[in-house]
């Protein structure tokens, strides 16, 4: 009888305990470099990654062959195309289970991209989405590939209106050469 007890009771626990994921490492959001963008011009749009203290994540250009790249992905309405991603350099860290550095992100991470509006769309307010691809490591371990998404809101202005500049303390920071 106290067997049954005891497995209905282990039973009851494992039923009852909430299912555990692997951690939230990576948060992703977006900033436009102006307030609205005109028909057939393009726009800068930053997304911005910040890593959990204690983690970091592999570089664009991975170190080595087997590392999994960050990378970006969007899906856009079909009146916008993106035309180029750019992304930071990585930093050089020598960890213990491996003889050389490798080039990580770690901390906040600023990519760029340029969103090209095409010429025949009507103004108003257009929603594009996205993912943020990485697999997050920490000095004994590596999580299974993953990603986050994130969305961006670009409002598409009469070419009678000026644009207003907008969070340029990040866009300086960002190389689109």
């Amino acid at each position: 009888m106290r067997l049954i007890a005891a497995s209905f009771l282990v039973l009851l626990t494992a039923v009852a305990a909430p299912a555990s994921g692997p951690p939230i490492v990576v948060s992703a959001r977006t900033l436009l470099a102006t307030n609205a963008v005109h028909p057939g011009q393009t726009a800068r749009l930053a997304v911005l990654a910040r890593i959990e203290p204690g983690y970091h994540i592999n570089d664009h250009k991975p170190t080595l062959d087997y590392l999994i790249p960050t990378k970006i992905e969007f899906e856009t309405p079909p009146s916008m195309k993106v035309e180029k991603v750019v992304y930071p350099h990585g930093k050089q860290v020598k960890f213990d289970f491996l003889d050389s550095p490798i080039s990580v992100y770690e901390g906040e991470i600023r990519l760029g991209s340029v969103l090209k509006v095409d010429g025949s769309v009507k103004p108003g307010t257009y929603h594009l989405r996205g993912k943020f691809m990485y697999q997050a490591c920490n000095d004994y371990a590596c999580l299974p590939p993953t990603s986050v998404p994130f969305e961006a809101s670009v409002r598409v202005a009469p070419a009678s209106v000026p644009l207003k500049p907008a969070n340029a303390e990040i866009f300086k920071t960002i190389n689109f050469k």
